[in-house]
């Protein structure tokens, strides 16, 4: 018999996971797994669980949002942790598992946890923090997470921030150097992102080739400094259309980013809170993580 460790934020989408939790576990029983449940405690349980408790079980699978993914595979990368992660969403975004095309009810999540083969993912970190879709600066990037499911795309709800912004000098500025896996870019920004998912942000219509997962790269979005009313109307339209050429914005695929800011600039990871700096170094770790998922050419 296999044995798994089942973390669960209780908090996380209480009720779609309180009503179906017997048959997830029945899904897992049924297969052949000596399930140990663990309800996380606080915000960071899952990495000390982890990386704690982790060595020993065959499978390891969280339940919860965006942010019990990300401090699980925290607990993963800190402590070199090798086996089989699987993920049931149940917060309000979901935004990597939508990317992912793990299915949003619980047990048909779970159901894919033992029918499926790992895939290794690539993994970014911020400095000395880990995340696993996303990391973003600047006008929006605080909103986007609380974003209706209704609404597109980051880019899509950024138009419509930017619509409703009375003043450009509302709209704060970060001077920075830039350096993307060493071609440099400087001068003012109101945002930057990246990303390895479809959800957030709509890569799909904005990078050339697309997302890959596993490549070792991220995708990434700098918007410049708006100065007059016409260039605000442009980046509306850029954003709204997923028009890359505008000149305002620039658009990346890198393995490394490295931003050196004159003053602090606030990061959020996964929709968290990510810490302040004046130098933030962005890498990508290729293929760190083995995810319990069913990809197009396994289906």
């Amino acid at each position: 018999m296999k044995k798994m460790l089942f973390i669960m934020n209780p908090k996380a989408g209480r009720t779609t996971l309180k009503n179906s939790l017997v048959d997830v576990l029945e899904v897992f029983c049924n297969n052949d797994y000596d399930v140990r449940t663990y309800l996380t405690k606080s915000a960071d349980d899952a990495e000390r669980v982890v990386a704690e408790e982790g060595v020993g079980y065959d499978v390891i699978v969280c339940a919860g949002g965006d942010g019990t993914l990300g401090n699980t595979v925290a607990g993963f990368m800190k402590s070199g942790l090798k086996v089989p992660l699987g993920y049931i969403p149940c917060g309000s975004t979901n935004d990597f598992a939508r990317s992912m095309e793990i299915p949003m009810t619980a047990v048909e999540a779970a159901e894919m946890v033992v029918g499926a083969e790992p895939f290794s993912v690539d993994i970014g970190s911020l400095n000395d923090k880990y995340f696993v879709y996303v990391a973003a600066f600047g006008v929006f990037s605080d909103t986007s997470y609380a974003t209706p499911q209704n609404m597109k795309n980051i880019f899509g709800h950024a138009a419509y921030v930017l619509q409703g912004i009375k003043s450009i000098a509302n709209i704060p500025s970060y001077k920075m150097k830039i350096t993307i896996d060493g071609e440099i870019q400087e001068g003012e920004f109101i945002f930057g992102m990246v990303s390895n998912s479809i959800s957030v942000g709509g890569f799909k219509s904005i990078t050339r080739k697309g997302v890959e997962f596993d490549d070792g790269l991220f995708e990434g979005v700098l918007i410049r400094t708006i100065k007059t009313p016409a260039d605000l109307e442009r980046v509306v339209r850029a954003l709204l259309t997923g028009d890359i050429s505008e000149k305002s914005m620039v658009s990346f695929r890198a393995s490394n980013v490295l931003f050196e800011a004159e003053d602090p600039v606030a990061w959020t990871c996964d929709g968290e809170f990510g810490g302040e700096y004046k130098n933030t170094s962005i890498d990508i770790h290729r293929r760190a993580i083995d995810l319990l998922v069913v990809q197009e050419s396994e289906a």
